[in-house]
């Protein structure tokens, strides 16, 4: 791969985009997203994904304008960048977005597609894809109604005006504003604790999720289902068991419910 860069540690794969000299969703980068990710579909060990970005002010820039033509090239390569926003909500792995730059247009439909996004100080947010004719063609409008409600997402849209980090997060554009001197020890910690679990662990909770965003009912149903069925594994008894051998139930989890947890997890692991 020529755009990308990929590390793996403990579980997770740091995937740094670089496609100078902005970081551009070209044809050549949204190809190799989407080859990287897919090839993740049978990946049990691999929990957590991070995009990061190798450029010092951008994270991705926006889609190439020279694919919006009307040529079928042109359709084609938005038709792909289409599906790569699709792929990357369909990933059982978690994925997360690590913004110290700029992120417009389907940069930003980029960031909104990943389970989590953190920015920085250094991020902005924005849609203004009209300055251009066209509407938003990754989803951005969809999100941005999902997320911020009718009025905001109109004001987004039809200025096209930069949000920062903090802005962002209270539209629900992205998870959290993270300081860029905290972001280290904060996706650590983060990232710790989620390459402890399994990915179907991940994909549990995110189909879960999924389901309740869409309907209420139907998220109930689900949560009930897998409820039961994880009730009735021997994984799920053995954990039980250690837990209440180690304090659980008792005034211990008052103060030290983690302790009980950690205890539990070296008995089983040791």
């Amino acid at each position: 791969m020529s755009t990308l860069s990929v590390t793996n540690q403990a579980g997770v794969a740091f995937v740094d985009i670089d496609n100078a000299p902005i970081n551009l969703l070209t044809i050549e980068l949204i190809n190799e997203l989407n080859s990287f990710i897919l090839s993740l579909k049978d990946d049990r060990d691999t929990k957590a994904v991070v995009f990061r970005s190798a450029h010092p002010e951008f994270f991705l820039a926006h889609l190439d304008i020279t694919l919006i033509n009307g040529t079928p090239g042109g359709q084609s390569g938005s038709i792909e960048f289409s599906h790569l926003i699709s792929n990357i909500k369909s990933m059982k792995q978690l994925s997360v977005a690590v913004v110290d730059g700029v992120a417009r247009g389907g940069g930003n439909e980029f960031v909104m597609a990943c389970d989590l996004a953190y920015g920085t100080e250094n991020a902005a947010f924005a849609q203004p894809e009209l300055y251009i004719n066209i509407p938003t063609g990754g989803q951005g409008a969809v999100q941005f109604a999902r997320r911020m409600g009718k009025g905001k997402a109109l004001q987004a849209l039809l200025t096209g005006a930069d949000l920062n980090a903090i802005q962002a997060e209270a539209g629900n554009v992205i998870t959290q504003y993270v300081p860029k001197a905290e972001m280290a020890a904060f996706l650590d910690q983060l990232l710790t604790i989620v390459g402890a679990w399994e990915v179907r662990d991940i994909l549990m909770y995110k189909e879960i999720v999924a389901a309740s965003v869409d309907n209420e009912a139907a998220g109930v149903e689900m949560e009930l289902r897998y409820f039961l069925e994880r009730a009735k594994e021997e994984k799920t008894q053995a954990i039980i068991n250690t837990f209440l051998k180690h304090g659980g139930q008792t005034e211990r989890e008052a103060k030290d419910i983690q302790g009980i947890f950690v205890d539990t997890a070296n008995e089983l692991n040791g």
